[in-house]
């Protein structure tokens, strides 16, 4: 499951792509790694108002409660099973996001593709291209009030997943379980903003075997932070 993405790209880049009427966003870092609940990402919703907004969110979708271990929630990443009930409530326009990528990252399941400092499997980072260009996963948001962290008590947040499907022949050696739903067109990016669920879920689909590359593999990169626990695409 994906657990970490990076983002470099400008606001503008992601207005105009999303033709974003409000942005609440405030300053956008050249380079950012993203990882579930920290730091926010970038996300373009539909806004309570209606409004086409871009807007800082948490990662990891409220966990159905039965699934929940412990005194906190740390959110559901990855979405897959969108014929569960559980899903079906955030699959409504109102409930969409489309969330900004350059490249995203999959852990190698090699034995020894491991930092040696700190033990964490070494990434494998896809892109469109080798100049990692703008697209998008089609997401999911909503407000939720619960416990994120157990040490900062019960709050009110904003938080985001994304869908993910079969992967394709890229990424399965890989990844054999999944791969995130993309967006690469300003028309599939609308579609899944604004069309009714019986057509926008035609765009939870694999993507073509050429529509991704690999950018770094294990061997030439520098280690990665710890990422924080997820339930990742359970449901």
């Amino acid at each position: 499951m994906c657990n970490l993405y990076n983002l470099t790209t400008s606001q503008e880049a992601i207005r105009q792509w999303t033709s974003t009427l409000r942005d609440i966003l405030g300053n956008l870092e050249p380079s950012i790694d993203i990882y579930p609940n920290r730091p926010p990402g970038p996300v373009v919703r539909n806004a309570s108002d209606g409004q086409r907004e871009l807007a800082n969110l948490l990662w990891g979708m409220p966990t159905p409660v039965e699934h929940v271990k412990g005194n906190a929630d740390y959110g559901t990443t990855n979405v897959r099973k969108t014929h569960l009930a559980y899903w079906q409530q955030y699959l409504g326009v109102e409930h969409r996001c489309v969330v900004p990528v350059t490249s995203f990252a999959e852990p190698s399941q090699e034995k020894n593709d491991k930092d040696p400092e700190t033990g964490v499997q070494r990434n494998y980072w896809f892109a469109l291209n080798e100049d990692r260009p703008l697209f998008f996963f089609a997401g999911v948001w909503t407000p939720w009030h619960g416990v994120r962290k157990v040490k900062d008590g019960p709050g009110d947040h904003e938080v985001y997943g994304f869908l993910t499907t079969e992967p394709n022949a890229l990424i399965k050696p890989i990844h054999e379980k999944a791969m995130p739903v993309i967006l690469r067109t300003q028309e599939e990016t609308e579609t899944w903003l604004t069309a009714p669920w019986s057509e926008a879920k035609r765009l939870q689909r694999t993507a073509p075997d050429d529509a991704l590359v690999i950018v770094e593999k294990p061997a030439t990169q520098i280690k990665v932070p710890q990422q924080a626990p997820a339930q990742g695409s359970l449901f």
